[in-house]
C-alpha cells in the first residue's frame, strides 16, 4: 500500500475501526475540539442523554465565537443570549472534565489558531470541530474535518464517527511567489480559476514547490480556505518545517515519545505511485495580490484588474450570481477595484490572524497613518498570539497607525447579532467569506491578505500593497 497510497489513503486507512456499508466507515477520532456557540448543545445534549465524555482527555474547548474582544472583557457580550452560551459551555465542560480555554485563560483562542499553537493537532491524528473551518488542522498533515452538534455529541461518547469516504485531490502549486503574494492570495486565486465548488466531494492534498516552501502559519491559511473550495478537508504531507514547529509545545510528544512519533510522522505522505480521484498542476509564479469583488470567494480577481462583466459568463447560473453580486456589493462592471473607498479594514480570523500575518501588516504600517475616516482593527487569533506581538512591539505599530488592538476571538468574522460594521458598509477584511451580511447587515466585504488589507487601511480605498513593501 505504501507506495500507491496517498497522504488521505493512509490516514484513513489507520483510523477505520468498522467498515459499515461500501460508502461509510466508522472512523476512531483522535481529538475532538468544541467552541462555546455550538460545544455547549453538544455538552448539555449529552449530559441530558445521561451518557459521559468516554476520553476527557482527547476533547478540547474554548471561548472564540461569541466572547468579545475588547479590552477587560468578561462574559458580557453583545449578542443576545451569548452570556449564556458562555457560562453554559464552562458549566458543561467543567462537569465533563475537559481541558477548557475559558475567557481569562492566557492560552485561550480561536480553536483553529490554539489547537496547532499547543500542539493538540499532530501529524496522522484525526480531527472534528462544529466549525466548518476545521480543515485548517490538515496543514499539519492531520485528517481535520467540520461537523454538527449531534455529530460531536456521538464523538465525545464514542470517541468515533460514521463518515462517508470523499474522493481524493492533489493540487500541486509550482513556482515561486512573487513580494507580496501569500496563502491568502494563492487560495483566492485558486478558488476563482476552479469555482467555489470545484473541490466538491473531494479530500485535497496541496503539494509542490510553492506550498513546500510556505512556513507552516501559512499552510494554515492554504488549508483554512479548503472549505470554500467546497473540499472534505484540505491537508499537507508534514515535513521538517512541521517537526520543528511541534517540537517543545505543551500538548505535543516529548522525551522518547517525540521520537517515537517522528518516525512515525516521516512515513505520512503520499507513495510517488499514489493515484488521486483528479489533479490539478498549476504554476502560481504571476499570481499576484488578490481581492475579492462579489459575494462568494471565487468572486476574486488580481488587485489590479477591474470587476468583471456578468454578460461575459457562458453559465447561466453563474452570471446570475455575478449579476446579484453586484446588485448587493453596488458595483458596476468594468470598474476598478482599486478606486473603490473603504469605510473599514479587518485583520484577524482563523484564516489570517497568526503571529506572521501581525508581522506583515506592521511592516506596511510602521510610520503610517490609517487614513480618515477608516475604522481599523485587529484581533490576534490568540493570546499567546497577543503576548508574543506585544513582546516584539507590533501593538505599538498598529495602534500608532491608528488600528484598535483587541483580545483574541473570531470577532468582526461574522456577525450574529453582536458587534459588527455598519449598514451597507464598504469593508477589507482578512476573513474567509465575504456572503452577504457575513460582517453586518449589508455589509459589503472584500476579502484580502494582511498586507493588502493594511495597504488599504492606510489608502482608504482597496490599495496595492506591493509599493509599499519596497519603501
Amino acid at each position: 500500500m505504501t507506495m500507491a497510497a496517498s497522504l488521505f489513503d493512509k490516514l484513513w486507512a489507520q483510523h477505520v475501526v468498522a467498515e459499515l456499508d461500501a460508502e461509510s466507515s466508522l472512523l476512531h477520532i483522535d481529538r475532538v475540539f468544541l467552541h462555546e456557540r455550538t460545544g455547549s448543545i453538544a455538552l448539555q445534549t449529552l449530559e441530558q442523554d445521561g451518557r459521559r465524555v468516554r476520553h476527557p482527555e482527547l476533547a478540547f474547548c474554548t471561548m472564540d465565537h461569541i466572547v468579545d474582544t475588547l479590552p477587560g472583557r468578561g462574559d458580557q457580550t453583545l449578542m443576545p443570549g451569548g452570556t449564556a452560551f458562555i457560562q453554559t459551555t464552562r458549566e458543561t465542560a467543567q462537569r465533563a472534565g475537559i481541558r477548557l480555554f475559558d475567557v481569562r485563560d492566557p492560552l485561550q483562542g480561536i480553536v483553529h489558531v490554539i489547537s496547532p499553537e499547543q500542539g493538540i493537532v499532530l501529524p496522522g491524528t484525526t480531527v472534528v470541530c462544529p466549525d466548518s473551518h476545521t480543515c485548517t488542522q490538515g496543514a499539519l498533515g492531520a485528517l481535520a474535518w467540520g461537523i454538527g452538534s449531534s455529530e460531536a455529541e456521538h464523538v465525545l461518547a464514542t470517541q468515533t464517527l460514521r463518515v462517508a469516504k470523499p474522493r481524493s485531490m492533489r493540487v500541486s502549486l509550482e513556482g515561486a511567489l512573487g513580494a507580496g503574494v501569500g496563502a491568502k492570495d494563492l487560495m483566492l486565486w485558486l478558488i476563482a480559476r476552479e469555482s467555489a465548488s470545484g473541490a466538491k466531494g473531494h479530500a485535497v492534498e496541496f503539494a509542490g514547490a510553492a506550498v513546500r516552501a510556505l512556513p507552516v502559519e501559512a499552510r494554515l491559511t492554504l488549508c483554512n480556505l479548503a472549505v470554500e473550495f467546497s473540499a472534505f478537508t484540505g491537508m499537507v504531507a508534514p515535513d521538517d518545517v512541521v517537526f520543528q514547529y511541534l517540537a517543545g509545545r505543551r500538548f505535543a510528544p516529548a522525551a522518547a515519545q517525540w521520537d517515537q512519533a517522528l518516525a512515525h510522522w516521516r512515513t505520512l505522505h503520499s507513495g510517488p505511485q499514489a493515484r488521486f480521484d483528479r489533479e490539478l498542476n498549476l504554476d502560481v509564479s504571476q499570481v499576484e495580490p488578490m481581492v475579492t469583488w462579489g459575494t462568494s470567494p471565487e468572486h476574486a480577481v488580481g488587485i489590479g484588474a477591474a470587476v468583471p462583466d456578468p454578460a461575459l459568463c457562458a453559465d447561466a447560473v453563474s452570471r446570475r450570481g455575478m449579476e446579484r453580486a453586484l446588485q448587493y456589493m453596488d458595483l458596476q462592471p468594468g470598474q476598478r477595484l482599486q478606486d473603490l473607498p473603504i469605510g473599514a479594514a479587518f485583520i484577524g480570523s482563523c484564516t489570517n490572524s497568526r503571529l506572521s500575518d501581525l508581522r506583515a501588516a506592521a511592516q506596511l504600517l510602521r510610520g503610517r497613518k490609517v487614513a480618515a475616516g477608516v475604522r481599523a482593527i485587529c484581533v490576534p487569533g490568540s493570546m499567546q498570539v497577543k503576548r508574543d506581538a506585544e513582546a516584539e512591539g507590533l501593538d505599538r505599530i498598529f495602534v500608532d497607525a491608528g488600528f484598535e488592538w483587541r483580545e483574541s476571538g473570531c470577532s468582526m468574522c461574522f456577525y450574529a447579532g453582536g458587534e459588527s460594521f455598519g449598514l451597507r458598509q464598504r469593508v477589507i477584511s482578512t476573513t474567509n467569506r465575504n456572503f452577504e451580511s457575513r460582517q453586518g447587515p449589508q455589509t459589503r466585504s472584500h476579502l484580502a491578505s494582511p498586507v493588502t488589507v493594511a495597504a488599504s487601511a492606510l489608502a482608504g480605498r482597496i490599495a496595492d500593497p506591493r509599493p509599499l513593501l519596497g519603501d
